[in-house]
């Protein structure tokens, strides 16, 4: 399932000392035996044709409808906030429709896409999931959100990165996208981390150099040791905590983790070609989104990728990405090949 917090971490602080953490610890259990479905859709278009010109109809405004569960563990749940409407007051429901708004206007202005299925779809939320939910996740046509259970999860609709990453796996999805298994579920997570990340940044304004790089920085509260759930830049160091546990991302192929847990590591593995996107980004400067990023997106949407792509299919095609926008001998195709060889995935050190 495509949830914000992996299974590994929710684990580690269920089994926690009764007198740490006692809510959260009950919450995380309670989280980890509720189940979810997954329902995965495609794009519906309009299509007309217009003096022998085939026309797309779609709008470049949002159409955001955000839902209240009212702590029931139940979806659609009541209508809160629909598109055009004035802020609630309820800070879950107001800052989801903010972080639909932001993902919207990052992925239109990036790269002309409009809405998760490249067609106006409607951007589903649901806030207040069940009671001290600790998790955030896309269900195949909307965002859920808990409110996490106050002891070391916030509402977890206060991070733009984290909105951002779940939405992003709705145009994985459309993309025509990548199994939820192994490396290609891995990069899945990679790709959804890369967009959330980007999204913040375009919504704050940052360049490459100025990002933090982490994803979800303000779901802890002030219990954990740590500044948030992933770091792009420094795959392993985004927590460490006594309960938690330390984070354990490998950021090179030496210390690829071979695990039959978390979908075979989807959550884990997924900090090497994360850090091989920070790598691209970090080298060529500026905006992320200008270079890099549409390297990541047109590799992800150019309909030449397997559902099924290794790390090292997924570098061949960036690469390849790279030559066709920007040239064989471009500083562009010269990043990404340097960034792959670095994290083990290409050249004479690779590993798995």
């Amino acid at each position: 399932m495509h949830a914000i917090v992996p299974p590994y971490l929710l684990a580690a602080l269920a089994a926690a000392p009764a007198d740490r953490f006692p809510a959260a610890s009950a919450a995380a259990r309670a989280t980890l035996a509720l189940p979810r479905t997954y329902t995965p859709t495609r794009a519906h278009l309009d299509l007309s044709v217009d003096g022998g010109a085939l026309v797309v109809s779609a709008s470049p405004d949002p159409d955001r409808l955000v839902s209240d569960a009212q702590q029931r563990e139940e979806l659609p749940g009541v209508p809160a906030r629909a598109e055009g409407a004035e802020p609630t007051g309820d800070a879950a429901v107001d800052e989801a429709y903010d972080g639909l708004g932001a993902t919207f206007a990052f992925f239109w202005q990036a790269f002309e896409r409009v809405g998760l299925d490249a067609a106006g779809g409607p951007l589903l939320a649901t806030v207040h999931f069940g009671r001290d939910y600790d998790n955030a996740f896309w269900d195949g046509t909307r965002m859920v959100f808990g409110d996490g259970d106050g002891e070391v999860f916030t509402g977890f609709t206060r991070s733009v990165s984290v909105i951002a990453h779940e939405l992003a796996h709705g145009v994985i999805e459309h993309a025509g996208g990548l199994v939820y298994q192994g490396q290609s579920g891995a990069l899945n997570e990679s790709v959804a981390d890369v967009f959330g990340a980007l999204t913040e940044q375009h919504l704050r304004g940052e360049t490459a150099g100025e990002a933090t790089w982490l994803v979800g920085a303000e779901i802890f509260t002030d219990a954990v040791t740590g500044s948030a759930l992933r770091s792009l830049a420094a795959p392993g160091t985004a927590y460490d905590d006594d309960i938690l546990g330390r984070d354990p991302q490998p950021g090179h192929m030496r210390d690829y983790v071979e695990t039959s847990g978390d979908n075979g590591g989807v959550h884990i593995n997924s900090g090497i070609p994360n850090k091989a996107f920070h790598l691209v980004a970090t080298t060529l400067g500026g905006n992320a989104w200008e270079r890099a990023g549409r390297i990541w997106y047109l590799t992800l949407t150019g309909g030449s990728l397997s559902s099924t792509a290794t790390f090292t299919d997924f570098a061949a095609a960036t690469t390849a990405t790279a030559i066709a926008e920007y040239g064989e001998e471009s500083e562009e195709a010269a990043a990404v090949r340097k960034a792959w060889d670095a994290v083990g995935v290409t050249g004479d050190v690779a590993v798995g």
